[in-house]
């Protein structure tokens, strides 16, 4: 296992890590989220994500229970912020629900502090000045070590860190974006100059694209599975998707190793990730999933660049 640095921040984060997003509290208990989280740990994963609107703050609830079992020294945790409840200030990135949203995140998790603090969306309804106030008071008050954005523009991003330099806040240290073979703009174009002038650090979410770069879906979809579940996952391209990943499987092949493994080693690739957020139900998933470190090495730039061809046909 690889730890990288968050950006310019200095904690480290394991390369590869687990997330709860779907998964706990809705397709797993709390006997599964701690088998696959010793299981993780025990292989060099340090780092796990979560978020208040996860399975209506289920999932922070089982993650807080399995910490107790661990130091927390050896754990770097992180949660988002944005969609907390029905009530009229329970959405957004109002001070109120920010820091009220913190306080009741952490008394599920059992914690003291997350190691990370997202905006989970942008909010267009609040002022961007309230916001990076309030995420300033938070990492102040030692609710939180570092904050930043979870599919933030550019232009968003960038404005946070003019406010937070004009208000003489802390300013974000992270984005976490989609990133995958399908959905790479953000992060190889978008963000280019916020790397490069900020250090930004990302921790990317959905390396398996809903999970049809695991190839499950080459035969069409599973009545039990996660897109027929959750039909809004389904994109408007499926099937066009599909014939590229039945390609990319022949060169997960070649390389002797399985579709997933090589849709997530190549996220691994991008130098400007710091962690590929993975997700899993089953041990077997997860022992999969963490193979790609192994597999990292084989993609030379030949072999990326055959699987650009395909990709962006």
């Amino acid at each position: 296992m690889q730890y990288n640095k968050l950006g310019r921040a200095g904690i480290r984060l394991s390369e590869i890590s687990l997330g709860s997003w779907i998964t706990f509290g809705n397709q797993i208990g709390l006997h599964e989220v701690k088998t696959l989280m010793h299981a993780a740990v025990d292989r060099g994963v340090n780092f796990f994500d979560n978020a208040e609107g996860y399975a209506h703050g289920e999932a922070e609830t089982l993650m807080g229970k399995a910490i107790k079992e661990f130091r927390r020294e050896d754990l770097v945790i992180s949660t988002k912020i944005f969609w907390g409840g029905n009530g009229p200030n329970d959405t957004g990135l109002s001070r109120k629900h920010l820091i009220e949203g913190t306080k009741n995140s952490l008394k599920r998790l059992k914690l003291d502090y997350v190691d990370l603090l997202f905006c989970h969306r942008p909010d267009s309804h609040t002022p961007i000045d309230e916001t990076v106030l309030a995420m300033d008071y938070l990492v102040r008050g030692g609710y939180a070590f570092y904050w930043g954005t979870s599919e933030w523009s550019k232009v968003e991003i960038e404005s946070a860190y003019h406010v937070a330099d004009e208000l003489g806040c802390i300013r974000p240290s992270m984005e976490q974006p989609k990133y995958n073979l399908f959905s790479r703009e953000h992060l190889e174009h978008d963000y280019l100059s916020l790397f490069e002038k900020y250090e930004m650090g990302t921790t990317i979410w959905g390396p398996l694209a809903s999970g049809i770069l695991s190839g499950k879906y080459n035969r069409g979809i599973p009545n039990d599975s996660r897109l027929a579940k959750e039909g809004w996952l389904v994109p408007d391209n499926f099937m066009q998707l599909i014939q590229k990943t039945k390609q990319l499987d022949v060169v997960a092949k070649d390389l002797n190793c399985t579709l997933s493994q090589l849709a997530i080693a190549w996220c691994l690739k991008n130098p400007h990730v710091s962690s590929v957020i993975t997700g899993a139900t089953k041990l077997e998933q997860l022992t999969e999933n963490l193979g790609a470190i192994d597999i990292k090495s084989k993609l030379t730039s030949d072999i990326l660049e055959h699987i650009n061809k395909i990709t962006r046909s």
